[in-house]
């Protein structure tokens, strides 16, 4: 099949022109990239430059043997360059026809020019032998390329009709390439368009960042030198204070001197023997007397420091903070606030003054949320941290004395939620809770709880709520329980073997009370001098009680329903009893006079459905559990609302207590779930 020429209009010149000489191509070779340039001018080119390049994509170019010579001539670009000069007229080689004929594809094959066989001149080019790879004409065929088991000769036309099927696919192949190219074209056209105003932003930002440098580096400037100005008060304010005790010191001794050496050198011998062994006394005592006169101070410094702007530079004091201490106080509790203590201490161990700005500390949550830390000096070389977590989970403290990490910074802090400690006695030897009633702190601070289901006293661990101790009590009905003085304990139970029971620390039962002025106690209660106050709910009162179960007077005759819990607050001289017939608290003083009550049946703040256990704490705010519905109400000492927790995992609270770090001890009980939680208040 003869190949189609382009139209007039697509023979552009620029597809005959060399791009070295700028000229039409004068016997055009092609190189291996399949660009094409004058055999002249890729020779000239050839002689200027090793190793030779392609003048147009630089890919390296390795020349046959021949040089320049052996490589291919680009005969369709002569025959387009004849078909060009055809359609300007006619050269001294051609035949001149009509412009119509140049359209008509069987002509179009007399302007290819007509290849030689170059051994025999006279005869065209019209096979190709496929075993030796090389053009023939027929002399060839029956000469050097005669058919055979060495030589294939076969029509040119036909081997190029299969050459041209192979190209036809790959030119398939290549327009995605194409398409592939030129979209990374575009791409890097759309990536120039942005460089000037990418460089314009980078510089913007780079001017920003820098400007916020210099102002982080005067804010650290002015808090450097802020720390040394706070740093300088601090120990001149340690140092006079440290002066002043010096100098009484020097005052005392200095004054026994002189009455000492006066009456040695001017007392008569009377007035020596009256004051000698008063001096002597004296003297011996202002020597004997280990008086601190260390300062322990030294100077301050400021050191350089370039890892990071925000710690850029600092003060080195005393400060050690290998040796510095801290310690969290109290179970942290979600919604509250809690404290960790700072000790900073010198090199020496010993506490030592710092200034406040030196110390920095850092709170996350668990999911590295900054929390809010205030940092106060207590007293010399103690610092509070006050923090209110806002989530549970284990929280990260970081703490700094003059921009260095204490020794084990960051501090794990493990939040909980209230209530912060849930006692089942599940897993223990002893089983789990059975209808816990009352409770009550013994004198190490444990938690003494007593089971009416066990018919026995059980004794917690006051921090991990581990059982330690119990002891029976062959009671049906046990219902209150307290320790006196001694640390002994005292139930109450009622039922046909009421009475009041006092046993030892160890469990062993003493001695019972039951006193003819008894008939159903229920809670109870005991003063500093060992005297008890104990609710009677079938005498609708209170017994104020001797040691001995003696009774001293009865309190709250006619005006009480059904008491069943009491607790008195010596320092205000007032006795809180709960009426769950009344859903009321009253308030008497020891001689038996009603001061106040306070609540009513309901279950807002500040009402009661049941009302039962009850205590105070040393701030005189009154705690009351509800048997109704689990609720836990704090007031003020004068019977206002403050607070409420829970309801109770029992939703029946019976007994309270207070710890003596301040947590509220609460008797949980119903069909489901027996326990003791603590709950953090305040």
């Amino acid at each position: 099949m003869a190949s189609k020429f382009p139209a007039r209009e697509d023979l552009d010149d620029q597809f005959l022109t060399c791009a070295i000489c700028m000229l039409h191509y004068r016997d055009p070779k092609i190189l291996p990239c399949l660009h094409s340039f004058c055999r002249e001018c890729l020779q000239l080119w050839a002689t200027k430059q090793q190793p030779l390049e392609c003048p147009t994509c630089r890919e390296p170019v390795r020349l046959p043997d021949q040089g320049v010579d052996g490589l291919r001539t680009n005969f369709y670009v002569n025959n387009l360059l004849d078909f060009a000069a055809a359609k300007k007229g006619a050269g001294p080689d051609h035949e001149v026809v009509s412009e119509e004929t140049f359209m008509v594809e069987k002509d179009a094959g007399k302007f290819h020019r007509k290849r030689h066989c170059p051994k025999h001149n006279n005869h065209e080019l019209v096979f190709y032998c496929e075993s030796c790879k090389a053009f023939a004409c027929t002399a060839c065929t029956v000469v050097d390329h005669r058919p055979g088991k060495d030589h294939n000769p076969v029509e040119i036309t036909t081997e190029a009709q299969k050459r041209k099927e192979t190209l036809q696919g790959l030119l398939q192949n290549i327009n995605p390439r194409l398409k592939e190219i030129q979209d990374a074209v575009k791409e890097v056209d759309r990536k120039i368009s942005k460089l000037v105003p990418s460089k314009e932003a980078a510089t913007d930002q780079a001017k920003a960042y820098f400007h916020k440098l210099a102002d982080l580096l005067q804010k650290r400037e002015e808090d450097i030198l802020s720390q040394i100005d706070e740093q300088c008060r601090a120990d001149g304010k340690a140092l006079q204070a440290k002066k002043v005790a010096i100098e009484f010191e020097l005052a005392g001794l200095t004054s026994a001197q002189t009455f000492c050496q006066q009456a040695v050198e001017h007392g008569s011998d009377v007035h020596v023997l009256e004051v000698g062994n008063q001096v002597q006394t004296r003297v011996e005592t202002l020597l004997t007397k280990e008086g601190d006169l260390e300062s322990n101070w030294s100077e301050f410094q400021f050191v350089e420091n370039t890892t990071e702007v925000d710690n850029f530079g600092g003060v080195r004091t005393n400060v050690d903070v290998s040796k510095c201490k801290v310690a969290v106080k109290k179970p942290a509790v979600q919604g509250f606030q809690c404290v960790a203590e700072l000790t900073t201490m010198n090199k020496e161990g010993h506490p030592c003054f710092n200034n406040s700005k030196a110390v920095i500390t850092d709170m996350k949550d668990p999911s590295g949320t900054n929390l809010a830390t205030q940092v106060q000096m207590k007293s010399r070389g103690l610092w509070e941290i006050s923090y209110t977590p806002e989530v549970t989970g284990n929280h990260k403290l970081e703490v700094k004395v003059n921009s260095q990490q204490v020794s084990g910074s960051p501090f794990d802090v493990d939040v909980k939620g209230n209530p912060v400690l849930t006692i089942t006695g599940e897993g223990s030897w002893v089983g789990e809770l059975d209808r816990p009633v009352g409770v009550a702190v013994d004198k190490d601070g444990n938690i003494a709880v007593v089971e009416r289901g066990n018919k026995r006293v059980r004794i917690f661990d006051k921090d991990r709520g581990h059982t330690f101790r119990i002891f029976p009590v062959e009671v049906e009905k046990a219902h209150s329980i307290d320790v006196d003085s001694e640390g002994r304990f005292l139930v109450t139970s009622r039922g046909e073997n009421f009475g009041l029971r006092r046993y030892s620390k160890e469990g062993k039962l003493l001695n019972t009370l039951k006193p003819d002025c008894m008939r159903g106690p229920h809670g109870v209660t005991v003063l500093k001098d060992d005297r008890m106050v104990v609710a009677d709910n079938k005498l609708k009162s209170c017994l104020l009680l001797q040691p001995d179960g003696t009774l001293i007077r009865e309190i709250g005759k006619g005006q009480l329903q059904n008491p069943v819990f009491v607790s008195v607050d010596e320092s205000r001289d007032v006795m809180f009893v709960t009426d769950k017939d009344a859903h009321k608290v009253f308030a008497f003083d020891l001689g038996g006079n009603l001061k106040f009550d306070f609540g009513k049946e309901g279950e807002n703040d500040g009402e009661f459905r049941i009302p039962t256990g009850v205590t105070s704490d040393p701030a005189g705010n009154i705690i009351v559990g509800n048997s109704g519905d689990g609720r836990v109400q704090v007031f003020a000492p004068d019977g206002t609302f403050k607070q409420k927790l829970g309801p109770v995992k029992g939703e029946c609270a019976s007994g309270v207590a207070l710890t003596p770090d301040g947590y509220i001890a609460v008797a949980c009980r119903n069909g489901h779930c027996n326990c003791i939680e603590l709950y953090r208040y305040m």
